[in-house]
C-alpha cells in the first residue's frame, strides 16, 4: 500500500508490478533472438497448444492481430460478396470491418442494455436468406448467452464466430470463450488481459479441417511451400510475441481475479456512497448517478469496468475526472451504424436505441490488476465530489 496521498489514477498501467514477468521476458527474448526462428516455429506452436488447452478448444491458430483473426475466420467460411453477417452495432470497428473487407454485408443488431451484449432474441430478426454467420461479441470481458445463440444458429443453419477479443478466460455456464462457436477470435493487443508487446491474435476451433485451412490462409494460402491452394494473406504471428505471451499466460487467471476483486470494491464503495444502485440492483434513495455493470456469470474478466452515467452527464463527469487526474475512456462514442463509412447502409439515428444510449452514457474506469485500494477509493471520492457540486 502506498503511503503517499493519491492524486491521480491512470486508466491502465501495463508495467506496474511486472518486474518478475519482465525478467522472464528478457530471458525468452534472448532465447528467440539466438534461435534464428522469428516467424511461426516452435514458440508459436507451443502458444497455440497452450491457448487451445486454456480455452477448452481442440485447435488454435496464432495470427497477426485480433482484427486479422476475424478476417481469416470469415475467409475460412468462404464469406464474400452476397453474404451477410449479423453482429452488434455497439462494438469495436474490426468486427464489422472484417466483414466489409471481404465484400460481404454487415447486418447490425442492437444490444441488451444490462450487459452490452447481443442475445439470440436480438439476433434472430436480423437473420435472412443470405446470412452466413453470426458474430456475438463478448464485450468488456463477459460472455454472451451462448446457449441460446448456439441453438438459434443450429436452427437457422448459420455459423457462429465468437468475437472474444476482450474475453479470454471468460465463461458461459462453465464453457470458456472461444470453445462454443464454429470459431473464436482473440486479440492480444497490449491493453487486453493477455497482452503482447505489439499486435498478435489467435483463432480457436473444434474443427480440424477448419484449423488446417486457417493455418494455410494465414500464409498466403500456401501449402506446400510456394504452392498456393487459394488466396490467403500474411496473417502470421511473430515467434517473439508468441514467446512473450507464453510468459504471461500462466499468470492470467490470477490477473483476472484481481480485476474481479477491484470490480467488487468499486461496487461496494459506489453503493455505500449512494452513487449507484444498491447491491440487489434497486435504485438508491437519492437516485443513482451511475449504473454499474450487470454480471450474469461470475467468470466476467473485466477487460473494462464500464458504468453508465445518468442525466446526460457522462462527458461532464469525464472532464471532471480528467481534471482530477483520473484516466477514463469511452467505449464506444459512436455505434457502427452511425459511422460515416457505413452511411450507404441507410441507417438513421434511432434505429438501434439501446446502442445509441450506450454510446452516450458509458464510461470506462480504471480496473487493471495492480490497481490499489487507495486508488479505487480516490476514484470513488472524485465521483462523489462531482455529484455533490
Amino acid at each position: 500500500m502506498s503511503t503517499t496521498a493519491v492524486t491521480s489514477v491512470p486508466l491502465l498501467d501495463t508495467t506496474r508490478g511486472q518486474e518478475a514477468v519482465f525478467a522472464r521476458m528478457r530471458e525468452v527474448f534472448d532465447s528467440v533472438l539466438t534461435s534464428g526462428r522469428y516467424i511461426l516455429g516452435p514458440e508459436v506452436e507451443a502458444l497455440e497448444a497452450e491457448c487451445a488447452e486454456y480455452c477448452g478448444s481442440a485447435h488454435a491458430v496464432g495470427v497477426s492481430s485480433g482484427s486479422d483473426a476475424l478476417l481469416v475466420a470469415l475467409m475460412a467460411l468462404d464469406v464474400g460478396p452476397g453474404d451477410e453477417v449479423v453482429l452488434p452495432t455497439f462494438t469495436f470497428f474490426a468486427t464489422a470491418g472484417a466483414v466489409s473487407r471481404l465484400g460481404a454485408k454487415p447486418v447490425f443488431c442492437d444490444i441488451d442494455p444490462r450487459t452490452f451484449n447481443v442475445t439470440a432474441a436480438l439476433l434472430e430478426p436480423c437473420i435472412g436468406p443470405n446470412t452466413k454467420a453470426l458474430i456475438p461479441v463478448h464485450l468488456f470481458g463477459q460472455c454472451c448467452d451462448m446457449t441460446e445463440i448456439e441453438e438459434l444458429a443450429a436452427q437457422r443453419g448459420v455459423h457462429v464466430i465468437e468475437d472474444a477479443a476482450q474475453a479470454i478466460g471468460a465463461e458461459w455456464r462453465g464453457r470458456r470463450a472461444g470453445s462454443m462457436g464454429t470459431m473464436g477470435c482473440f486479440s492480444f493487443y497490449p491493453t487486453k488481459n493477455l497482452g503482447a508487446l505489439g499486435d498478435a491474435g489467435l483463432v480457436t476451433t473444434g474443427d480440424a479441417a477448419i484449423a488446417e485451412r486457417l493455418a494455410i490462409l494465414r500464409g498466403h494460402g500456401m501449402s506446400p511451400r510456394y504452392y498456393h491452394k487459394e488466396i490467403g494473406g500474411n496473417f502470421r504471428i511473430d515467434a517473439l510475441q508468441a514467446a512473450l505471451l507464453r510468459v504471461r499466460l500462466p499468470e492470467l487467471d490470477a490477473a483476472h481475479q484481481a480485476r474481479r476483486d477491484n470490480a467488487a470494491l468499486y461496487r461496494e464503495l459506489f453503493v455505500d456512497a449512494e452513487l449507484a444502485a444498491n447491491a440487489d440492483g434497486t435504485p438508491s434513495d437519492s437516485g443513482p448517478l451511475l449504473t454499474l455493470p450487470t454480471v450474469v456469470d461470475p467468470s466476467h474478466i473485466y477487460n473494462q469496468f464500464v458504468v453508465r452515467v445518468s442525466d446526460g452527464r457522462r462527458d461532464e463527469l469525464r472532464s471532471w475526472l480528467s481534471e482530477n487526474g483520473v484516466g477514463t475512456e469511452i467505449y464506444y462514442p459512436l455505434s457502427l451504424h452511425m459511422q460515416e463509412c457505413y452511411r450507404s447502409l441507410g441507417h438513421r439515428e434511432g434505429d438501434f436505441p439501446v446502442s445509441e444510449a450506450a454510446a452516450r452514457e458509458t464510461l470506462a474506469l480504471p480496473i487493471f490488476p495492480t490497481l490499489r485500494r487507495d486508488e479505487i477509493e480516490y476514484v470513488v471520492r472524485t465521483v462523489r465530489a462531482f455529484s455533490d457540486r
